[in-house]
């Protein structure tokens, strides 16, 4: 056909019907605006392209895998600008790849044993743990309940085996990289507007309605980004400056090495600007961590000088205390810190009334869903200011010691795997960078409740999985390799 007499989009609308419906849709968006809000009139306009993604993602369902990575680093912060429990989304994104896999599973055989795995039975216990916290005679909210056991135990309950299933290649493992470090590296630009040209006003009018009561201190701006928070900020970057940290050390690609770096650099400098003074336990105990699984004399010397130098530079000097940031940090390394006694005073309330709860309070019951839920509480009126003090506080010290069990299991099971059994050198890097991350991560979540949100959670989760896959990984690589010595030589 002559391609100047083939039909195109646009002469669609040279015809009635479709000139009618297009102009439906607009009247339409511009009256639920009007009467219902933006985010009426911005739910019309996205529809259409809402449905071809559902169908793109039941044909395709690893769609929504890449989906999530992308979109939990702006899950939070997007709520700042249209007001909506975006959280749901992802518990709703979730569950239609499990439907999506369901009647996948009528056309073609699903691998649903590639999520057979100690991690998947771990989560599986974890969750069953958190679901029998209905009954807890302590709690006094299941609607508290069900907000805070969603990022307690429920996303990882279903991310997990859909990692396993859909993300399990090693070029999936590169795109996770790459996501992540392309988003961390804008989270940190935003950071820098945000400190050089201040908020924009959707940000100030969230400041303002209770947030600088922890981002404005002694009249400066903590930092929070795109993120839910200044805490979840630094310790995020700080988990990127480790993870990335460490790839750039053993990336093998030129390119790859130098865009490590940048978003290494990157992440550390939004950790500075965060004003978190927890964060800088990501970046200690990632170093620790490194030191160990590397097994490597030359590193371990290198490293214990740098972290005394780290040491002596925030303990004993005041270098660089004209900077906000450095000042700020500086104090995580002072004992008799205000801040620090009062969290100790609180911990020690807390050991006394969680004596005789060895469930906890319920899950819920403490930090923001105890004030929504519970508010004239114990719990709810008690700050826990730690992760693993909430997971105490929530569901006993039955709950802590099982949660702090299947962390450390993986992660010594993620450092055993680089100490011995994986021999690839890129696939032992890579895998080495999540483990100091993840040990980073657990260190920083007794100082901040960062372990369960956005971002970090998902990037926790999507680690793991990969940990517990390195192995399967590694023999395919190797045997690769063989095939093609093998034939080099023949």
């Amino acid at each position: 056909m002559n391609p100047f007499e083939s039909t195109h989009g646009a002469d669609y609308l040279r015809k009635p019907l479709p000139i009618l419906v297009l102009l439906s849709i607009v009247f339409t968006t511009a009256h639920l605006t009007a009467t219902r809000g933006l985010v009426a009139g911005i739910g019309i306009m996205i529809l259409p392209f809402a449905i071809l993604y559902m169908g793109a993602l039941f044909v395709k369902p690893r769609i929504g895998i890449i989906t999530i990575l992308i979109f939990n680093f702006f899950v939070l912060g997007i709520g700042r600008y249209i007001p909506m429990t975006w959280g749901l989304l992802m518990d709703g994104l979730m569950v239609l790849m499990y439907l999506a896999l369901f009647f996948k599973a009528f056309r073609i055989k699903v691998p649903w044993e590639r999520a057979n795995s100690q991690l998947t039975l771990l989560v599986t216990i974890w969750f069953g743990y958190a679901v029998l916290q209905i009954v807890n005679p302590e709690a006094v909210s299941v609607a508290a309940w069900f907000y805070a056991m969603r990022g307690l135990a429920l996303y990882q309950w279903l991310f997990v085996p859909l990692a396993f299933i859909l993300f399990n290649k090693e070029k999936d493992l590169h795109i996770f990289f790459v996501i992540w470090g392309l988003l961390s590296v804008l989270a940190t630009m935003k950071g820098m507007q945000q400190l050089i040209f201040g908020v924009d006003s959707y940000e100030q009018a969230w400041l303002d309605a209770g947030g600088d009561v922890t981002h404005i201190l002694f009249g400066k701006l903590r930092i929070f980004s795109f993120y839910s928070d200044a805490g979840q900020f630094g310790a995020s970057q700080g988990h990127t400056g480790v993870v990335f940290g460490v790839l750039a050390l053993f990336a093998k690609n030129r390119k790859f090495q130098i865009f490590c770096g940048i978003v290494a650099m990157a992440g550390l400098l939004g950790m500075m600007i965060s004003g978190t003074r927890g964060a800088i336990a990501v970046p200690a105990m990632g170093g620790v961590m490194f030191i160990l699984v590397r097994k490597h004399i030359p590193s371990i010397i290198l490293g214990v000088v740098a972290g005394i130098g780290i040491f002596v530079f925030f303990k004993y000097t005041t270098i660089g205390n004209d900077n906000d940031q450095i000042r700020r940090m500086r104090t995580a390394f002072d004992p008799n810190d205000a801040s620090l006694e009062m969290r100790r005073i609180n911990q020690a309330k807390l050991k006394g009334y969680l004596a005789t709860r060895p469930l906890g309070g319920g899950i819920g019951s403490t930090g923001n869903w105890g004030k929504r839920f519970s508010p004239n509480t114990f719990l709810a009126n008690t700050a826990t200011d730690s992760w693993f003090v909430a997971v105490w506080a929530d569901t006993g010290i039955v709950g802590l010691y099982l949660h702090l069990f299947i962390l450390f299991f993986v992660l010594i099971t993620g450092a055993y795997n680089c100490m011995f059994k994986i021999r690839d050198d890129w696939l032992k890097g890579r895998i080495t960078a999540l483990v100091c991350g993840m040990a980073g991560i657990m260190l920083a979540s007794y100082g901040n409740g960062v372990f369960g949100q956005f971002p970090t959670c998902i990037l926790m989760y999507t680690g793991m999985v990969f940990i517990f896959i390195a192995p399967k990984l590694d023999k395919k690589i190797m045997a690769e390799k063989e095939a093609q010595m093998e034939l080099q030589a023949t």
